[in-house]
């Protein structure tokens, strides 16, 4: 993006309750570790300033993003310097450690409770826009847990709900106690297994469908390809960046970036451009701690693509030939995916 040019990034409705967005969110994470040492909180404040400045409203936090809570914390810090009003603020619950430094997902409704009031203080606001659950707990009816979100709705502190990593059989259940605005999944050219079965129902509910890694985890980005992955990243033990998977993916970067070339952009732009050209009910969160590719991420904003060029790049990524599984070992993330419990009979994903 040309220096003084500002992209207009275009607003949606996320889901049908009335939730309107940027198109194009910002994961917040990344900001207090994660991918590589966390920012100097100065730092931090003013990445989100200058996100919010060019255009992009909606920030996604969690309860568990950084030591002690320290990600909510920063957002709260930055808030500061920001009109609320014009910020949608999403955060979520349900991923805890333990005493042994491990996770362990909490669904019930009084964690719910408990979950909203801290983040709330530490955010430092009077309600969250979009709350969503971070995993399922398969203990807990996940009636039990949306009725108490719907009582933190009624009462104000919530305005909408959300769910992540949730099944199809976990959405419907959940959005018939309350509307559910928007489900959060990883979904990005590597990781397309939502396309099935979670798309087509957020669409028959009119959910919004908000993809998290939308660049495959910075991959499209070069990451490990023509740029070294952080000695502290735990992409370090990602199964697809390292070992024989990494040297038979890199081949997916080398084709993306020859089909950048031809659509003048980066191949970072056009791996997102490629998720936003997906629905106008999607609305990517990339994230990132560096200017440059914040303002790269804009920039895929304005990158047009026909039906023909979606294709084309889909299928410059089969996804049945990517080697390695979408994310960690089973204890380091909890997921329908990944889940201990057998799959529901309404659907071959797990809860």
């Amino acid at each position: 993006m040309a220096e003084g040019q500002k992209i207009e990034i275009p607003r949606l409705k996320l889901g049908n309750q009335g939730l309107e967005v940027s198109k194009l969110g910002y994961g917040c994470m990344g900001l207090s570790g994660v991918y590589s040492d966390p920012l100097p909180e100065e730092e931090g404040i003013s990445i989100m300033k200058d996100v919010f400045d060019k255009g992009i409203t909606f920030f996604d936090t969690s309860d568990i993003y950084g030591s002690n809570h320290a990600n909510e914390i920063l957002v709260g810090k930055a808030l500061k310097h920001l009109p609320r009003e014009k910020v949608q603020l999403a955060t979520k619950f349900g991923v805890a450690k333990t005493e042994h430094n491990r996770f362990t997902v909490k669904g019930k409704p009084e964690y719910v409770r408990s979950c909203c009031e801290d983040s709330l203080r530490r955010l430092g606001v009077e309600y969250i826009d979009l709350y969503y659950i971070h995993r399922i707990d398969t203990s807990v009816p996940i009636e039990e847990t949306v009725s108490e979100l719907k009582k933190l709705v009624e009462e104000g502190k919530i305005k909408y709900i959300g769910l992540s990593e949730a099944s199809p059989g976990t959405i419907r259940r959940a959005h018939a106690v309350h509307p559910v605005s928007a489900v959060q999944m990883d979904y990005s050219l590597w990781s397309r297994d939502i396309e099935e079965e979670i798309i087509p129902l957020c669409r028959e509910l009119g959910i919004g469908i908000v993809p998290y890694s939308p660049i495959g985890r910075g991959f499209f980005g070069g990451k490990g390809v023509v740029e070294s992955v952080p000695s502290n990243s735990f992409l370090e033990r990602h199964p697809r960046f390292i070992g024989e998977n990494f040297e038979k993916n890199k081949i997916f970067y080398t084709r993306i970036e020859a089909l950048a070339k031809k659509h003048g952009c980066t191949p970072s732009q056009l791996a997102l451009a490629w998720v936003l050209h997906q629905g106008d009910d999607i609305v990517p969160i990339p994230g990132t701690t560096k200017i440059k590719n914040l303002d790269d991420n804009i920039g895929s904003v304005r990158v047009n693509l026909t039906k023909d060029d979606v294709k084309d790049i889909s299928d410059a990524v089969p996804i049945n030939e990517v080697a390695g599984p979408a994310a960690p070992e089973v204890s380091e993330r909890f997921s329908w995916r990944f889940a201990n419990t057998p799959p529901p009979k309404d659907s071959k994903l797990s809860t």
